[in-house]
């Protein structure tokens, strides 16, 4: 088996995550304490805190937070900024509820982390806030990815998805059709190579860190195999077809369609490979779009996209991503909280803020938008896209899960194991991690 030891380095960071929360409570109760040495405190408004990347801090303040706030005398969003990591962010997010009650009203969360924080007691039930019929125009597993137990913990934000990039001048020109099996994108890979017009076929998130978690849920829906059934907590990780799925991966390294390097690359290293002209397909998320799509881009007006290939026994499989708004259980404005998540989670302002910070959207209607049409010609395509979504297990365990599954996985794929042994190992200890014996 594979050990895990925590470095010097990790606990550093930790210490620094301790510091950082302290630093956040006392200056969240600083502000509390000059509101109320001051008079008429009755006419001061509600303070929402809210946690976030700095980013995507600076297009909230830019865009929708000023819009609410004019809407809403009454209330105040206290954007605060938090490193540029989501995992720090959730870092923070579970310190602060541990250390006691948490200093954030508003939770924008990741999609794996709604099981972990809603079986932890820390977000308020929203089930009764909303109707089936609103529900109705978000996307799916977007409305699904923020269940847990049968009771919706989030209302989404906005989406992301795993999706195939490729080059469509690049296919046109060679007389093939977009790939829809595997054995097509190895084909297609191979003839465009050996024509000298590409140094690679395929490249992919192969490092180990959630990446691999991400792109590797598409590979298994592709194969008609999963990792953890979360209604029965069955795990499939050394099933035939996971098996099959790995031999994939590792064949399009062995016959030189993916570098020998891709299992240490990330979604920056595969995008610019991509970007540079230098393979025909791409796994990566819709980001990358604006970017391939720049002017001074070499592969700009070539690309196109669509949900991942599959075998004839499996299914197309977009990785869901993306980023809901939640209630802390502690906070003392709930209503006001709610109040906020209606408005930044509408159709108003949804689209203003596609418009501005080219995100995209957990409301369906937006992606054939004509407004939005006019500036991201794809989202049509998107959509479609979208509703291949796959979650990746919604368990409360999910963080440790993912971590077996990225030791594992990386074993095989870097020949440190084989596939049989490593997700034996891995399905064994996911298996007394979910106390299940399947």
């Amino acid at each position: 088996m594979l050990n895990l030891q925590v470095s010097s380095m990790e606990i550093k960071i930790l210490q620094k995550l301790k510091l950082r929360v302290l630093v956040i409570f006392i200056s969240v109760a600083f502000g509390m304490t000059i509101v109320s040495i001051y008079p008429g405190q009755t006419q001061q408004p509600v303070v929402l805190n809210l946690l976030m990347t700095a980013p995507d801090a600076q297009a909230w303040k830019q865009g929708i937070v000023k819009e609410f706030e004019a809407k809403n005398p009454g209330i105040s969003i206290n954007i605060i900024e938090g490193p540029n990591a989501t995992n720090l962010i959730e870092d923070l997010y579970t310190s602060a509820f541990i250390l006691g009650d948490s200093p954030y009203d508003l939770i924008n969360m990741d999609v794996v982390w709604t099981p972990k924080f809603a079986a932890a007691g820390w977000l308020l039930d929203l089930t009764d806030k909303i109707s089936q019929e609103e529900l109705a125009a978000f996307s799916q597993k977007d409305v699904e990815g923020r269940r847990y137990k049968g009771k919706l913990y989030a209302i989404p934000m906005r989406s992301d998805v795993g999706m195939l990039y490729y080059r469509e001048d690049l296919l046109k020109e060679a007389g093939f059709n977009p790939p829809e099996s595997f054995n097509d994108l190895i084909k297609i890979s191979q003839t465009l190579q050996e024509k000298g017009k590409v140094d690679w076929g395929y490249v992919w998130q192969g490092k180990q860190y959630e990446g691999l978690a991400a792109m590797f849920v598409e590979i298994l829906e592709g194969f008609g195999s999963y990792w953890v059934n979360p209604e029965t907590l069955e795990v499939g990780l050394d099933q035939p077809e996971t098996l099959a799925a790995i031999e994939f991966l590792k064949n399009t390294i062995q016959i030189d369609i993916s570098p020998p390097g891709v299992t240490t690359y990330q979604e920056e290293e595969t995008r610019r490979i991509f970007q540079n002209g230098n393979s025909v397909f791409l796994r990566n998320w819709p980001y990358v779009w604006p970017l391939a799509n720049k002017v001074s881009s070499s592969i700009d007006g070539k690309i196109a996209i669509k949900p991942m290939v599959h075998t004839k026994d499996g299914s197309s499989g977009a990785c869901l991503g993306g980023w809901a708004l939640g209630i802390s259980k502690s906070s003392k404005h709930p209503e006001a909280a709610w109040k906020a998540i209606k408005y930044f989670t509408s159709e108003e302002a949804q689209r203003k803020f596609i418009l501005e910070a080219g995100f995209v959207p957990s409301r369906r209607s937006l992606f054939l938008d004509p407004q939005i049409v006019a500036k991201y010609p794809h989202y049509p395509q998107l959509l479609k896209v979208v509703d291949q979504a796959v979650l990746r297990p919604p368990i409360a365990q999910y963080a440790q899960a993912s971590d077996i599954l990225q030791r594992y996985l990386s074993a095989a794929l870097t020949n440190r194991m084989t596939p049989e042994v490593a997700m034996k190992n891995a399905a064994s200890e996911t298996r007394q991690l979910l106390g299940t014996k399947n």
